[in-house]
């Protein structure tokens, strides 16, 4: 299972677990699985069927180039990571 990160501003939707286990294949699989378990979390990550603009999904080590069709291993770390606005 991978190790889902879960960015602040979803921790209300985890009851304010920081990480969690969740099974997939593929990116996709892991936010409908976490979908499941936070109910309301896929529309805080997901939109038109890609990752929400402003929002960076990394697997492993290396931002996702494949958006949600990126391949998920076993043990691997995932990261929900905000875009930082300023000026």
């Amino acid at each position: 299972m991978a190790r889902v990160f879960i960015p602040f501003a979803l921790r209300k939707m985890t009851g304010g677990a920081t990480d969690v286990q969740v099974s997939g294949a593929t990116l996709r699989e892991v936010i409908d699985n976490l979908e499941e378990m936070f109910p309301g979390t896929r529309e805080r990550l997901v939109q038109d069927d890609r990752i929400k603009p402003g929002m960076e999904a990394v697997v492993g080590e290396q931002p996702t180039r494949e958006g949600l069709r990126a391949k998920v291993s076993e043990d691997v770390e995932v990261h929900f990571i905000p875009h930082i606005a300023g000026g």
